[in-house]
């Protein structure tokens, strides 16, 4: 059992959860532990919505609809958390961002229970954010 607080609520897809619905959550990377893959934070940028879930092989392909105001921050070979789950972006198509799942994380995560329609948390990469907030301050001269 997780609490959330109405923010929480109100910009994710958590509030609209059942009792019972799998979701993933994952501990903190510690301060002085090894880093090893992408840089996310846990929050929730927006909410995108499953388009297509494909199998390939034994790993599966997820298209995911996204907010036009979360484009920015998506770039192809870096990293969106979907549902909280760290993953690649390996194909990006305007207002569209697929990932391909191994067959682990099927198995070890919520998502092998999505299915299209579905609504889930994005989290944009955190660098992708710092520098497309550092350029829109650039540009209105607020950096020096």
């Amino acid at each position: 059992m997780a609490d959330i607080g109405p923010e929480t609520a109100r910009v994710t897809t958590l509030g609209s959860l059942a009792p019972g619905h799998p979701v993933n959550l994952e501990r903190s990377m510690r301060a002085d532990g090894r880093f090893g893959g992408h840089f996310v934070q846990g929050h929730t940028d927006g909410v995108g919505v499953v388009d297509s879930i494909r199998q390939d092989g034994e790993s599966y392909w997820i298209a995911v609809r996204v907010p036009p105001d979360l484009e920015p921050f998506i770039i192809l070979k870096g990293s969106i958390a979907i549902d909280g789950v760290s993953l690649t972006v390996a194909r990006l198509e305007r207002a569209m961002v697929h990932v391909m799942i191994i067959p682990f994380t099927w198995a070890h995560t919520a998502l092998s229970s999505l299915r299209a329609g579905d609504r889930v948390n994005l989290e944009c990469d955190m660098v992708g954010k710092y520098v497309a907030r550092s350029m829109e301050l650039a540009s209105r001269g607020l950096t020096s």
